[in-house]
């Protein structure tokens, strides 16, 4: 399963990283908007956006790469660790 974390605390990468490696996910993490954010995004199984760190410009850059293809979109405020795993537990479950 692709994962593409949008947000974030930078110094919560490898921590984002190692909860989604638990769960034998490939994970993509973009904390800052780069020049070719919408080139890398890519076509992943689940977009996790954590809007209370990111920039709308960057959340509809996201949302907008995504467009019509099969990807779930998670929106949470919380960046924490478990927040993530929450996340990740949820789309497991299903």
């Amino acid at each position: 399963m692709g994962v593409v974390i949008v947000g974030g605390h930078d110094r919560m990468v490898a921590q984002y990283k190692k909860i989604c490696k638990s769960y034998k996910c490939k994970v993509k993490v973009f904390t800052h908007m780069g020049a070719d954010f919408n080139k890398q995004i890519g076509c992943p199984d689940l977009l996790v956006l954590f809007t209370n760190t990111v920039s709308h410009k960057m959340v509809r850059c996201a949302l907008d790469e995504i467009d019509g293809k099969h990807t779930d979109v998670v929106r949470c405020h919380t960046s924490s660790g478990n927040a993530l795993t929450g996340i990740l537990e949820n789309c497991f479950a299903n």
